[in-house]
């Protein structure tokens, strides 16, 4: 069976043949939920990731594909991620997953990694196959989806072009401002988010070899840039005490700005502000600023790790709901 290595970045046919895959193996999987649109397919093979070098494999003859991050952002230089690893339906169970997976584990090898992970749908044929490889559940979690109204809301804020807030509001705490920046942040603030990021590193991240990086501006901005170079959009939503400091955070990202859902990414609260109902704010002027920003959006989907139980009932709160489960498997090599 043979299995090519694309060029980084591959061509448009190779993007099409590609985005087919997963297309199908989507209808498979999760039927009714439509495949990845052209532009976020583009977005994620033809831009180079932000943290380090991307490797793509496809089978001869289109019915299968896999993409491997290999880390290189000094931290996580011994791991990587795979990325994805999809076999259209009707190829399956002959063989093409294996020789994949042999060119996968051969580029893990050659390039000194020791470990690698994968956020697989519980119970579906990738924990199924994962497993067959020796990969392990090593953090629990689950997808949840907030269903946005048809209409949207009544403008909690103005539409600006540039970074904008206000203190009042179904969503206003006392002694906090909610900010709204599209696009990258502001250099006046990038900073105090970069440490804010930092907050991260108390969550739930299981037995996995991957590490929390040390947060800067200049990091901070390649990550959003990356979305925005991929053909998406990018919105965060920011409290600032009245020093100007990020107290709490949340991020919304649209890999396909004209579809139907867009991912809810890092939702912080720095530990000195908790307990005040920030992140319930920030979270709440997420979901009206995306009703007014983008009214073609209907869904906006997030992941949490079952063991972050204060993530969960704030979302529940929020009326996020869950859709499947699902976790990260890693395999040490």
């Amino acid at each position: 069976m043979k299995i090519r290595s694309l060029a980084v970045p591959p061509s448009d046919a190779e993007v099409d043949a590609w985005r087919a895959v997963l297309t199908a193996a989507r209808a498979a999987d999760l039927p009714g939920r439509t495949g990845p649109a052209r532009v976020e397919v583009a977005g994620r093979l033809q831009v180079a990731p932000a943290r380090g070098r991307a490797a793509l494999w496809a089978e001869g003859t289109g019915r299968g594909v896999a993409g491997l991050l290999l880390f290189t952002d000094g931290a996580n230089d011994h791991t990587a991620f795979l990325d994805v690893l999809a076999v259209r339906p009707d190829a399956r169970r002959r063989g093409v997953g294996t020789a994949l997976w042999a060119r996968v584990r051969e580029e893990l090898l050659a390039q000194g990694r020791t470990s690698v992970s994968a956020v697989l749908d519980a119970g579906g044929p990738g924990e199924a196959f994962a497993r067959s490889l020796g990969f392990e559940n090593v953090l629990p979690m689950a997808w949840y989806a907030q269903e946005l109204p048809e209409q949207p809301a009544p403008p909690e804020l103005p539409e600006p072009s540039e970074p904008s807030g206000r203190p009042g509001g179904p969503e206003a705490v006392p002694g906090y401002a909610l900010h709204c920046w599209p696009g990258l942040s502001p250099d006046r603030h990038a900073a105090s988010l970069a440490a804010a990021h930092a907050a991260m590193e108390d969550a739930p991240s299981g037995d996995t070899d991957e590490k929390v990086v040390s947060w800067t501006a200049e990091r901070l901005h390649a990550a959003q840039r990356l979305v925005l170079d991929r053909g998406g959009r990018f919105l965060t939503v920011a409290a600032l005490t009245p020093a100007g400091e990020v107290a709490a955070y949340t991020e919304l990202v649209l890999a396909d700005p004209e579809g139907t859902r867009a991912m809810q990414y890092d939702t912080v609260v720095v530990p000195a502000h908790r307990g005040r109902g920030l992140g319930r704010a920030v979270k709440r002027r997420m979901l009206a600023q995306a009703r007014l920003r983008h009214p073609g959006l209907r869904y906006v989907d997030t992941t949490v790790a079952d063991k972050n139980t204060p993530m969960r009932a704030l979302n529940e709160a929020l009326g996020y709901r869950r859709e499947r489960g699902a976790a990260v498997f890693q395999l040490r090599l």
